[in-house]
């Protein structure tokens, strides 16, 4: 009888804690990127209905949004969306890096192979992410029942926003014209997305990167993948991550409020009223939680600027690292004391320094000063010492918190505000700096739980996981520093 009683008491246990556990979610979670959207294109554009005006009117708008550390470029901010935190913490310091005393891109995985591709293709995984993000959160809170599939045109922009464990995450591959993915998720590509490049071949094999076609082909992509991966019917929350590529793309190559660039922006708004249909007779209005963000924002083209009497620069890194290698072998006689640069970053040749026998701290003195004559840069700064730096103090810590040991260059240059890295006479707009172009990000709810409305405070791209991981109530990613958007 004793031995009933015990066993009856932990049945009862059991089932106590199954009912504890059992929390109110939403059937879905889709989190769409734009690449390179400035907060401003909420209001620049005349939308049309069903797009962004549902968004703007049934969701909740976040109209001070920013984003805490630089550079601001794709791989950092889509890492920082889904895990609420910087590069400081996950670790992607850019859209590459070094890694190993090796330049790689975010994502490159050399461990891995492709699928799908050719012999041209490489492959990915999202191992350079170190800390967790949103998908993972929910799979551990399920008890691994929750599916997440991520899609986009860049690599980086399906494999981070869909974390450690995924179904699946893809991108299209320019070598064989069609979306792929790797041996990280699965030995042979999916007969649904095998049929997918099939039936979309000839829109694959055009530009995708500069045209409204790389949109379309992408929600396509992101339906399909919702109903062969049958995300949203089973007992679990499941997410969508969908990156919209081609916005950044074309934005680079012709600049903003180009034709081009326009066109593809009036096709997005197109595809997110055709999207946000879908999901309404799929998953139901109330049964999906959908967040809508970008990346980076995007700072005009010089030529544009200097057009209307603003101020305006470019700066090329390359020139300037040569330039400063001139002074460094006149001043201490060793050639290349600048292994190379990437974007506003310039890591020193450690090896030579050491060889030579001189002082690091001496020779990053030098860079930064001779980078200083440019009138195109504000301060240079070495890292190691940023705390003795003059700089302002919120130059400073987004510095900080863009930096990653070993990942990151030695030392950082900061643009006088209004001057983009490139080519003085390039039409095409830039990012990755401080300033309001490129850290002031849109960002709406809708859906499940929210209230339509907006705020004008303060909020941080950290916030935007923290926030979903709280209405989910899971914990937040391991690296999160975000703080739930309490309204």
């Amino acid at each position: 009888m004793r031995d009933m009683k015990r066993f009856l008491v932990v049945v009862m246990a059991v089932v106590a804690i199954g009912a504890m556990a059992q929390v109110e979610r939403p059937k879905l979670v889709v989190g769409i990127v734009v690449d390179q959207m400035r907060w401003d294109y909420l209001y620049t554009y005349q939308w049309g209905e069903g797009g962004f005006q549902t968004l703007m009117h049934d969701g909740y708008l976040c109209n001070n949004t920013i984003i805490d550390y630089v550079p601001t470029v794709t791989a950092a901010g889509h890492a920082t969306i889904f895990s609420g935190t910087t590069p400081a913490f996950h670790g992607i310091a850019g859209n590459s890096f070094s890694l190993n005393g090796k330049t790689v891109s975010s994502v490159q995985d050399d461990t891995e192979r492709a699928v799908g591709g050719n012999e041209k293709t490489s492959a990915k995984s999202p191992r350079n992410l170190i800390a967790t993000n949103i998908a993972d959160q929910l799979y551990l809170a399920t008890d691994y029942k929750s599916r997440t599939v991520g899609v986009a045109l860049k690599d980086r922009a399906a494999i981070l926003p869909s974390g450690h464990t995924p179904v699946g995450a893809y991108w299209f591959d320019g070598n064989s014209k069609s979306f792929v993915t790797s041996t990280y998720y699965c030995d042979k590509l999916p007969k649904w997305v095998v049929d997918f490049n099939k039936r979309h071949c000839d829109e694959l094999a055009g530009d995708i990167y500069n045209t409204p076609v790389g949109t379309t082909i992408t929600f396509a992509l992101a339906e399909q993948a919702l109903i062969s991966e049958r995300l949203g019917q089973g007992e679990a929350t499941d997410m969508l991550t969908v990156s919209v590529s081609n916005t950044d793309m074309c934005a680079h190559n012709y600049g903003s409020h180009s034709p081009k660039l326009d066109s593809i922006y009036w096709q997005l708004d197109k595809e997110l009223a055709h999207f946000i249909d879908f999901l309404d007779s799929r998953i139901g209005r109330g049964n999906y939680l959908l967040f809508l963000t970008a990346d980076h924002g995007g700072t005009h083209g010089a030529p544009r600027m200097e057009a209307h009497h603003l101020p305006n620069g470019a700066w090329e890194n390359g020139e300037a690292r040569k330039a400063a290698n001139e002074v460094l072998k006149s001043r201490f006689g060793v050639d290349n004391l600048i292994k190379k640069d990437h974007g506003f970053t310039f890591y020193l040749n450690h090896e030579a320094i050491d060889s030579a026998g001189l002082d690091t701290h001496e020779v990053a003195q030098v860079v930064c000063k001779e980078l200083e004559k440019a009138d195109e840069i504000e301060w240079a700064v070495e890292v190691a010492d940023i705390d003795n730096s003059p700089i302002p103090t919120i130059v400073k810590e987004r510095i900080k918190l863009g930096y990653y040991p070993g990942r990151s260059g030695d030392i950082y240059v900061i643009h006088r505000t209004g001057v983009q890295l490139g080519k003085t006479e390039w039409a095409g707009s830039n990012h990755g700096t401080w300033s309001q172009s490129d850290s002031h990000i849109p960002l709406i709810f809708m859906g499940w739980h929210i209230t339509p409305g907006e705020t004008s405070r303060l909020t941080h791209m950290t916030d935007i996981a923290a926030t979903v991981c709280a209405m989910l109530h899971i914990q937040a990613p391991n690296g999160c520093i975000g703080t739930p958007i309490f309204e």
